[in-house]
């Protein structure tokens, strides 16, 4: 996800820290905003920013959770950038131009989207809009087009929704997943879809993170974050797994209303 805004010097609590891994770890590839719940909890429960290195440490974990369950499709894309023969071909390049924009966007805009948007009443406001069209696309998408038909001008057009999870509240596993729906993929094609691209967006948002962090540095207390990192990533591992096992039967709209209700209890408590 896109990163936040922090303070520096901040010590996070080691049972903060473990109960923000695991929201981590759930919701980031879930279609309901980790940057969202990562705002939100702290803010709801009174507790302190838990800074930028500990946001870093939780990222890297679900990354390394994406990269160890897709390991051999990750495997065979990289090498089908290189060997046009390779029937990996056409989806990896097209996971590469499904990149470009977020990558584009997030050096052009990251900076004042963080400052002037990450709000209680944009978060609110975005988590309601798109678990609205979350819906939308899942209950009127045709859901037939496969992974292997996708082609790079849906894989584009979702790109560019993928761009406005700089957005707080947007939820890029839930854009991306809704453009693709919205395109006529089925679920589970839209869901791993989403889960293959979320390993350049995650690996670009880790990067930032660090850069920022070297930048303006903050004290470092490894306990958390070695905590943080680890579960999240292993929260992260199951949810992958047990979200594309049932999506297919599951649908979207158990998210969607859950991000209406999570909208409404923004708006009352903190708007």
């Amino acid at each position: 996800m896109p990163p936040g805004m922090h303070s520096s010097g901040v010590a996070v609590d080691p049972l903060h820290a473990l109960i923000l891994a695991v929201i981590q770890g759930i919701t980031e590839f879930l279609p309901i905003s980790s940057s969202g719940h990562l705002i939100l909890v702290p803010a709801f429960l009174g507790w302190p920013d838990q800074g930028l290195a500990f946001d870093i440490a939780v990222h890297l974990g679900t990354l390394l959770a994406l990269m160890i369950y897709f390991r051999r499709e990750l495997v065979d894309l990289a090498r089908a950038l290189f060997d046009r023969r390779r029937r990996e071909s056409e989806l990896a390049w097209a996971l590469l131009a499904a990149t470009i924009p977020l990558g584009l966007a997030g050096l052009l805009l990251a900076e004042n989207v963080e400052s002037l948007l990450r709000t209680p009443a944009v978060i609110a406001g975005s988590t309601a809009l798109f678990g609205l069209t979350l819906w939308l696309a899942d209950r009127f998408g045709r859901g037939q087009i496969s992974l292997e038909a996708l082609g790079w001008r849906r894989a584009l057009l979702i790109g560019l929704g993928q761009a406005l999870a700089l957005i707080p509240g947007t939820s890029r596993s839930g854009i991306t997943m809704t453009v693709a729906l919205g395109l006529g993929m089925s679920r589970g094609a839209a869901a791993r879809f989403s889960f293959l691209l979320a390993v350049p967006a995650l690996g670009m948002a880790a990067v930032w993170q660090v850069w920022q962090f070297v930048v303006t540095p903050e004290p470092i207390d490894p306990g958390p974050l070695l905590i943080g990192a680890a579960v999240a990533a292993v929260t992260a591992f199951i949810t992958i797994a047990v979200f594309l096992k049932l999506i297919a039967r599951l649908g979207m709209t158990v998210f969607a209303v859950y991000r209406l209700l999570l909208a409404a209890v923004i708006a009352y408590v903190l708007v």
